[in-house]
């Protein structure tokens, strides 16, 4: 009953949206193809073919029809049009057809004509093409070069301006959702973790060319990320001849000291250095064509400055800091070719290899209710290194129709995570010494077949996915005097995944009416086999036969606007890491442990978007509703006689996230443009029971929780005399709801200016992220007896100065 009220709520808005949108909407470039035979089925070489307006009958644009009788015209703008063939010898044929903005490619099939003794008119040819500019509402693509405020930053802290995406807890979100499923040119990849988002903070935005969002994904993308997908576009040059890109940023963060540490720990990381030199070549010539990234990032962050008080329900006090400098480099190297035998086949071979670095320097110290006793100082040392290996294979065959193709992939991913962890646990009466050892080798082989064949109307689509995943992974426990460490805990682990997915994707466009409906059937299969002397857990998994269904229906409710409903199936499976047996000793009084009984949760969601371009600015407006079963979600419990706390992930039951989204851009003169971006829903999380098995069962109840929340993102841009041009981007999100707790408000603004010297081959930036230095995000979490309040004055404020050059 509740689902009906939302729905009826969700149509009723869209509809106060409606007197608000008035707009044109312009096409993109669509490359049109066709056939023309005799009644004999015969090609016509050199028959005349011209697209006229449906409007006016005035000439558009027109092509000759080859040896085979095959015609292509590229570069047509959406709109209704008149096909027209004509032939010495044959009755000229007219036919309407109408381009839409779903299908780069369209077939019109096979045009026979008739038989005609009397001479034609000859239609004359011209080869004029325009391209409009994308009216699609299911992706949104941004390009890096644009975003002056973030150049010379982390990918991570460039999606922080883009408009729908927020960033928490180093964690991309949208619409409140940080299930987001994250690709690098298509495809997942260790880096960015597969199901998850780890790496994104270290891959420089220098790399990059472009992000692609995606909130409704179509059944060819993997089914897993139910708040859509964003898709990472690496850099890649295509010119003739040797051409490339060299650049040098070099940043300080943490200028100001933001909140004093507590008394006797090590100090914070202050004016840390970043430093990212990058390189791009590109060497093309005749069928082949070479390309090499390379990109080397140092930083120095102070990651984690977290001041707290845990608030027990017996009376207990206990005031912490969670202080972690950090020191990282990433280091990068992308290569690949090319290979054009004939105008029909392509094969691509590329690399991509990757080292990154990170020692972690940490002091927490725990004080009682007053600050006059320490209780306890515990220091780590993390080395951590982690390598990362894939190689691809990709060909591609072009039929003789223009978009009609079939691709074949291979992609290999060797991943190693090395961890050494060394603690110093400093008590009143004793000092002890702690270490573990972590080696997790993650290996996956990924192999893709997909079909596309334009059609008259649309286009058709299909394949299928194979997947092999295994994570072997060995934890050592080292205990020292005294030692707090579960020494039963370690062992080794193995993780092995399974799957195969089959799917279609059929998109139909007429004049006034799209569809677009998939279908993704997907097998997986899960086991994760643990040590048997685990104190606490054996060995489990899971395994689901499923289908994931997508459906977009579209009207043009005219020529200036036009209307979409999305309804689509997601899952979220558990990452290797949210069910990883062995705990983390990073904070060793609130210690985060996985839950190998972890099980997917599966998403319903629906939308309905309208979307409204003019020459210069656009209104997308949407509203919008998710229902989730087995809600993915971190629980924090409290052992009976401990005040130690477990993180551990649990299936919470139920939950649903509603809202409504307003994006609008604009440019108001040829020197200033801005695009401004709200979201507004509501989070809901039934009650529900869960048991933490580790380290003791412990049974926590957790009543309903709800919270309607909302941010808002303005980003300005400034085009000044000399090439020059300054941005600026402000964000603020509201309260929100996080597990077992809340997180207050937040409020942000990051400044650049960049200028083009040197004729334009070159660029120099200077930008600043956090420029007040407001970023503190403060949290509540309630648990079984105790209250968690905590307030991160973590590094966010970051200026940097860079210098690029092309050739």
């Amino acid at each position: 009953m509740e689902e009906k009220t939302i729905m009826r709520s969700i149509i009723f808005f869209l509809f106060l949206l409606f007197p608000l949108m008035i707009s044109a909407q312009t096409g993109t470039g669509i490359t049109v193809s066709g056939v023309i035979r005799d009644a004999a089925k015969v090609g016509i070489p050199y028959a005349n073919v011209a697209f006229k307006s449906a409007k006016d009958s005035s000439f558009v644009v027109g092509t000759l029809s080859n040896e085979e009788g095959r015609f292509s015209l590229s570069g047509i703008k959406s709109d209704n049009y008149i096909l027209e063939i004509s032939m010495v010898g044959f009755k000229t044929k007219r036919q309407a057809f109408t381009v839409g903005t779903l299908s780069k490619f369209l077939d019109l099939g096979v045009s026979e004509l008739e038989e005609d003794s009397r001479l034609l008119n000859e239609v004359k040819i011209s080869a004029n093409q325009q391209e409009g500019l994308s009216s699609k509402m299911d992706k949104k693509s941004f390009t890096l070069a644009n975003n002056a405020t973030q150049t010379g930053g982390s990918v991570l802290q460039a999606m922080q301006n883009l408009p729908g995406i927020t960033v928490q807890d180093g964690k991309i979100q949208f619409r409140g959702n940080d299930k987001v499923a994250v690709l690098i040119d298509g495809k997942q990849n260790a880096i960015t973790g597969f199901g998850s988002q780890v790496g994104l903070d270290n891959i420089p935005a220098s790399a990059i060319d472009r992000i692609e969002i995606i909130n409704n994904p179509s059944a060819k993308y993997d089914a897993n990320g139910n708040a859509g997908i964003i898709n990472i576009i690496y850099k890649k040059n295509s010119q003739e001849g040797f051409n490339g890109k060299v650049g040098m940023m070099a940043g300080l963060g943490a200028l100001w000291l933001r909140k004093e540490n507590l008394p006797g720990i090590r100090p914070q990381y202050q004016a840390t250095p970043k430093l990212n030199p990058s390189v791009s070549l590109n060497y093309r010539r005749n069928k082949l064509n070479t390309f090499l990234q390379g990109d080397w990032l140092y930083t120095q962050t102070l990651n984690r400055n977290d001041f707290g008080q845990r608030i027990y329900d017996d009376g207990t006090i206990i005031n912490q800091q969670v202080k972690r400098n950090r020191t990282t480099t990433f280091s990068t190297l992308k290569t690949g070719i090319d290979w054009n035998p004939d105008e029909r086949n392509t094969f691509t071979f590329s690399a991509y290899l990757n080292r990154e670095k990170i020692l972690d320097r940490g002091d927490i110290p725990y004080y009682n209710g007053d600050f006059s006793l320490r209780n306890r100082l515990w220091q780590f040392l993390e080395d951590e290194v982690k390598y990362t290996a894939t190689g691809s294979a990709l060909y591609q065959h072009k039929f003789t129709e223009p978009g009609h193709l079939m691709n074949i992939g291979f992609n290999y991913t060797f991943h190693r995570e090395d961890e050494k962890y060394f603690f110093t646990n400093i008590m009143p009466t004793f000092t002890g010494e702690d270490a573990f050892k972590l080696l997790s080798d993650e290996h996956v082989a990924d192999f893709n077949l997909d079909y596309t064949k334009p059609l008259k109307h649309g286009r058709l689509e299909g394949g299928i996915k194979f997947r092999r995943r295994t994570i072997p992974t060995d934890m050592q426990f080292f205990p020292g005097l005294n030692s707090p460490i579960d020494v039963n805990a370690g062992g080794w682990a193995d993780y092995k995944e399974t799957i195969p997915a089959v799917y279609g994707n059929y998109v139909l466009e007429h004049k006034r009416f799209e569809l677009e409906a998939g279908l993704r059937f997907e097998y997986v299969k899960v086991n994760y086999e643990v040590n048997p002397k685990h104190n606490t857990y054996t060995s489990d998994g899971y395994d689901y036969t499923r289908p994931f269904p997508n459906v977009r229906l579209g009207y043009k409710l005219n020529e200036k606007n036009k209307l979409s409903v999305y309804y689509n199936e997601r899952v979220d499976r558990p990452n290797e890491v949210d069910i990883r047996i062995f705990p983390k000793y990073d904070e060793p009084e609130v210690i985060k442990v996985g839950n190998p009984t972890l099980r997917p949760q599966f998403t319903r969601s629906v939308e309905a978007g309208h979307k409204l371009s003019w020459e210069k600015g656009s209104i997308y407006s949407a509203v919008f509703h998710k229902m989730v079963d087995a809600t993915i979600t971190r629980i924090a419990t409290i052992v009976p006689g401990n005040r130690l706390i477990y993180n551990i992930f649990q299936n919470a039951g139920k939950s649903r996230n509603t809202g409504a989204e307003l994006s609008y851009q604009q440019e108001l003169a040829s020197w200033f443009s801005f695009n401004v971006s709200a979201t507004l829903y509501r989070n809901t999380i039934d009650a529900f029971r869960v048991t933490n098995k580790y380290p003791v069962l412990t049974v926590y109840d957790m009543e309903a929780e709800r919270i309607t929340s909302w941010n808002t993102k303005l980003n300005g841009n400034f085009k000044l005399p000399k090439k020059t041009e300054l941005q600026f981007s402000a964000v603020y999100l509201a309260p929100d709801i996080i597990p077992q707790g809340q997180i207050g408000s937040r409020f942000s603004l990051d400044m650049g200016i960049k200028q083009q010297v040197q004729n334009g081959r070159a660029e120099l930036f200077l930008n600043g992220t956090d420029v007040l230095n407001t970023l503190s995000p403060k949290r509540e979490i309630r648990g079984n007896g105790f209250r968690l309040i905590s307030t991160d004055y973590l590094e966010t404020q970051v200026f940097r100065l860079g210098y690029s050059y092309k050739f």
